[in-house]
């Protein structure tokens, strides 16, 4: 039903496999893919799943799902399968959801409104535990259940928080001061919303989301082209 891939058998072992493999980040997209669908089966109280079910289900063929896992060892049962919450909490742990997140919400406008009322996210173990803004007439006030609390307090607050991910939401001319305070604050990933390149240090990952640029890129898909061009 599938293949296997060899697995290291000491613990020491098992920690150079890990510290060594280096997924490609559309591996990592793609587990996040599996993962949500492993959760819905899960749901359902489905045991085992083929690589082939992933396939249908998930338009990855099944030779790509098992390249993906073997980046981190030994997934499976020859002729049985996966079990579904075996995999689904094997590939949690290395996308590190196994357990709940904290998250920090920077801008407290109709997007970061938006993104706090979203249910998906505790529903995939992250919580967003503080949201800052520099608009004086916004901290203090709630934003849904959390007190929006200034930006300058932020490296403060993460002390307690102890949160590694943030949520950027704010304009683009304040985006790099912003990401300086994050990167001093102790936030080592990055969701960027903001319409602006970002710098920050080696050690720091950023990933960028921008909706008019998608938009842009599928209206070209419906849009009548003059000449043909």
């Amino acid at each position: 039903m599938h293949e296997l891939t060899r697995m290291p058998h000491t613990e020491g072992e098992k920690q150079d496999f890990m510290k060594d493999s280096k997924a490609p980040i559309a591996a990592l997209e793609r587990l996040a893919t599996y993962l949500r669908y492993l959760n819905e089966l899960n749901r359902d109280g489905l045991q085992t799943i083929s690589s082939s079910d992933i396939e249908k289900a998930t338009g990855v063929h099944a030779a790509q799902f098992r390249k993906d896992l073997s980046y981190f060892g030994e997934f499976g049962k020859p002729g049985v399968g996966y079990n579904v919450d075996e995999l689904r909490g094997r590939i949690a742990r290395i996308l590190k959801v196994d357990n709940e997140q904290p998250v920090i919400l920077i801008g407290a406008g109709n997007l970061g409104s938006a993104l706090i009322g979203y249910t998906g996210l505790p529903q995939n173990n992250f919580r967003i535990v503080g949201v800052f803004d520099n608009d004086h007439h916004k901290v203090g006030y709630k934003l849904w259940d959390n007190e929006i609390l200034d930006i300058d307090t932020l490296k403060e607050h993460n002390t307690r928080l102890c949160a590694k991910i943030a949520i950027l939401t704010v304009p683009s001319m304040s985006a790099q001061v912003v990401v300086d305070k994050l990167v001093d604050a102790g936030i080592k990933v990055i969701l960027n919303f903001a319409p602006a390149s970002i710098r920050v240090p080696d050690n720091v990952v950023v990933r960028n989301v921008c909706f008019v640029q998608e938009l842009t890129v599928l209206s070209y898909h419906i849009t009548p082209h003059a000449n043909g061009i």
